[in-house]
């Protein structure tokens, strides 16, 4: 289901992410939720999407996520 509130949020998401990369994550997974309504597996596929689009402005070290 898409998230309202980025403290809807699972906690994988809250407690590794920085708040901005939290709300790219928020919008990527709803937008995709919305795109993929047909897919069985649209959960799955929202939450990759959701990651791929904070890989793309972010970058992961050894203790946190920093943006690029």
């Amino acid at each position: 289901m898409p998230y309202r509130h980025l403290s809807d949020l699972p906690y994988s998401v809250t407690s590794h992410l920085p708040p901005h990369a939290r709300e790219i994550y928020l919008a990527a997974f709803n937008n995709a939720w919305k795109e993929y309504a047909a897919r069985a597996d649209r959960e799955s596929v929202a939450h990759r999407v959701a990651w791929a689009a904070v890989k793309k402005q972010y970058r992961k070290t050894k203790k946190e996520w920093i943006r690029k």
